[in-house]
């Protein structure tokens, strides 16, 4: 940890995380042209952000600045690699930290780690699931693509609203701050597939205005003080293809993707400070495994 580290960490303890983002959140959806356009050109010009891959191709074509945000991208700008054994990347962004979860314990950074069971907020035998798996953590800078897409085939089971601090989850942030992304507000996704269970974990941040899934809408805000959960039924519930768009961030922040299955082998190209896509291919389980029950 470095002292630049600390000088960025250290101080959000004391910023009033909650009433940051609930401002973003009434400034993104401002819908007068003469605010929304400035917002989105200058925010165009400061990350260096290109329109070519999105189906609206002008600012003013945006409701607001959130819409512009969260744009969608033509279709064939994110082809889906591989095939069922093949697990994808749910979103843009740089790779954080992966690798195989050890005695239940993820890495967040160098000196640092968490466990599955406060990162879940579930009953023991759901994150005792992934204790022998994998798992992938990719930040969202500004300028990625904002949606959040499926990985795998999966059946919804659960989802949960984990209330919390809303720190930053940037790198120097990551290195500072113990056991961040168990902190952080988050909305925790758990899906069945036939590969076994899997997990997508939508972590907040500050100025991270919502977090929104496909079946439920806007999950936060509001906020709350006690966490939040609802179960699916098998018959009812939500069944999202490989590639398909699950979720949001209105604003950017992080995905940590939990792999319970063990049999899998990641990309040659996934390395720690990588750049993906959604769609790309980040691992593989084995071709000749069987399925799981």
């Amino acid at each position: 940890m470095t002292l630049i580290d600390m000088l960025k960490g250290y101080p959000q303890y004391l910023m009033p995380g909650h009433l940051i983002s609930r401002l973003t959140y009434r400034l993104m959806r401002i819908e007068s042209p003469a605010v929304k356009n400035r917002l989105i050109r200058l925010f165009m010009r400061l990350f260096q952000i290109s329109l070519a891959e999105a189906q609206i191709q002008q600012a003013e074509g945006f409701l607001h600045f959130n819409a512009f945000f969260t744009r969608a991208l033509k279709p064939e700008c994110r082809p889906i690699a591989g095939n069922s054994n093949t697990i994808i990347s749910p979103v843009d962004g740089m790779v954080s930290q992966f690798g195989a979860i050890r005695n239940g314990r993820i890495i967040q950074a160098k000196g640092h780690d968490y466990s599955v069971a406060e990162l879940l907020a579930t009953v023991p035998a759901v994150s005792e699931q992934f204790s022998k798996g994998h798992f992938i953590t990719i930040y969202l800078s500004p300028r990625d693509y904002h949606r959040i897409h499926q990985p795998l085939d999966g059946l919804l089971r659960q989802m949960i609203h984990v209330p919390g601090r809303l720190f930053s989850v940037n790198l120097a942030t990551a290195a500072t701050i113990n056991r961040l992304f168990a902190k952080n507000e988050r909305v925790i996704t758990l899906f069945d597939s036939d590969r076994g269970p899997f997990a997508q974990v939508l972590v907040g941040a500050v100025n991270v205005g919502s977090i929104e899934t496909v079946w439920a809408g806007e999950v936060t805000p509001p906020s709350c003080k006690l966490p939040r959960a609802w179960s699916y039924a098998e018959l009812t519930a939500p069944r999202l293809q490989r590639g398909e768009e699950m979720g949001r961030f209105n604003m950017g922040s992080t995905v940590i993707l939990l792999i319970a299955n063990p049999e899998l082998k990641w990309d040659e190209k996934i390395m720690i400070g990588s750049k993906v896509r959604m769609g790309e291919a980040l691992a593989q389980f084995t071709p000749d495994q069987k399925e799981m029950p």
